[in-house]
């Protein structure tokens, strides 16, 4: 691999793309014949190598497969997934991009996965004063790439419960929350993808709980994890802490309003944005 002759100012999808494409050459392969083999368009490829694109896991794992690589991009594809996050949150980001669910339960701010880029540029910013541009971006960039695991062929169900607070809560300004909220309602229009919305009426019922996150997964235990800030997230792997979890969300899901209202809840708020 040619990763020591790569130019420092690349970013993590760049030198991936870097890494394909030189393998691809030393293969003696053209894009088009790259493409074929891996089931995607010379265009696709062209973006995966020129770093323009977040490659989905097929992609990765086809070019190991086409260049006799032992499952060597499949681990740089998911290094690029986990780079610019602190080392405590890793070990999370391996799970949730295993899961086949994932449930989260958002109390103040809405979860990663669904965040706009302009959402996430504003939590780091208010987060992180000090720290320098560069900094920033890439920490943006990390948590955006995390939006690959509901685009991708293998794609993991997500339900999430938001507390109002967390749409109500102006993150950015109001042109921010507008965006973020629009967002919200596509992903809640896609497949697999649910969205209840808790309100402050439902009182004590999510008043008392903290935000959490279960992953399910196809043939392994179940975990739970939680946020423990400014520590750093932690991951629950025992029976009683699972069950505790699962019990804690279907109330959560009990007192949230079903998914459609909860995406006109979401519209009118949208709306209430905008004015």
């Amino acid at each position: 691999m040619s990763s020591r002759h790569q130019p420092a100012d690349l970013n993590p999808l760049q030198r991936f793309g870097l890494e394909v494409r030189e393998v691809r050459r030393g293969r003696k392969l053209t894009q088009t014949q790259l493409g074929k083999a891996v089931g995607y368009s010379t265009g696709y490829v062209s973006k995966a190598e020129a770093g323009t694109l977040m490659p989905s896991e097929k992609f990765a794992q086809g070019c190991d497969l086409t260049f006799g690589t032992h499952g060597l991009f499949a681990r740089l594809l998911r290094r690029v997934a986990e780079g610019d996050h602190p080392s405590w949150f890793v070990p999370y980001l391996q799970l949730e991009w295993e899961a086949h669910r994932i449930l989260d339960y958002s109390t103040t701010s809405i979860m990663g996965v669904l965040q706009t880029e302009d959402y996430a540029r504003a939590i780091f910013t208010a987060g992180h004063p000090r720290a320098a541009a560069e900094i920033i971006n890439g920490k943006v960039a990390a948590r955006i790439r995390r939006h690959h695991i509901l685009d991708r062929e293998a794609t993991p169900l997500l339900w999430v419960v938001l507390h109002e607070s967390c749409l109500r809560t102006v993150v950015g300004g109001q042109s921010v929350m507008v965006g973020q909220l629009e967002h919200l309602i596509f992903r809640a229009g896609c497949p697999g993808v649910d969205i209840q919305v808790i309100p402050f009426s439902a009182g004590a019922a999510a008043a008392h709980t903290q935000a959490f996150t279960m992953l399910e997964f196809s043939g392994a235990p179940a975990v739970l994890y939680a946020d423990d800030v400014p520590q750093g997230g932690r991951i629950y792997r025992s029976d009683d802490a699972v069950r505790m979890g699962t019990e804690i969300y279907d109330r959560l899901r009990a007192h949230a309003l079903p998914p459609d209202e909860s995406v006109a809840f979401i519209k009118v708020l949208t709306k209430e944005y905008k004015q």
